[in-house]
């Protein structure tokens, strides 16, 4: 005897199938968006993940290009205040001034604002929850994560490993 599908099956199949493809599409590495389009053609893009492992140290290419986090508190970034800019580890591509830098007291560098064309995003399920996950827009190694509890005027907190950057005094 086959089994007819119920409306209630048709509709779970649809919706189930629906959210796979939006969260494939919303979470599938190296997403192109506006602001890593224009690095498209990077040699950065072109390193492999062999050549990457031999440029960075471990712990530096795990969260760049794993998408690893370090431990709050355990970068001296933390506390940097002096004027200059924080650049991506992986490409030196100027990611944040020293003028947007706060102390958001989480224990990671963070951010009320980036520069303009620095980052690309995608959305981010690692811990079952939808987060704004914010990658280089050149080279695309994982920086950290937005979130909306940022001082004015953004109201965002750019929350960065500081593995991720090297810091450019002015």
């Amino acid at each position: 005897m086959t089994q007819t599908p119920t409306s209630t099956h048709t509709r779970r199949a649809v919706l189930l199938t629906g959210a796979a493809t939006a969260l494939a599409a919303c979470s599938s590495p190296g997403e192109a968006d506006a602001s890593t389009a224009q690095y498209a053609n990077s040699p950065f893009r072109r390193i492999t993940e062999a050549q990457w492992r031999e440029r960075l140290p471990a712990f530096t290419y795990a969260v760049l290009r794993e998408e690893a986090t370090e431990r709050p508190y355990s970068s001296p970034l933390n506390d940097e205040s002096r004027r200059g800019t924080f650049v991506c580890r992986g490409c030196e591509l100027p990611l944040f001034s020293s003028t947007t830098k706060y102390d958001s007291r989480t224990g990671w560098p963070s951010f009320y604002d980036v520069l303009p064309g620095a980052i690309g995003t995608k959305i981010d399920f690692a811990i079952g929850i939808p987060r704004t996950e914010y990658h280089c827009a050149r080279c695309l190694g994982h920086q950290g994560h937005i979130f909306d509890d940022g001082p004015r005027p953004t109201g965002k907190r750019y929350c960065n490993n500081g593995v991720a950057l090297t810091f450019r005094p002015a």
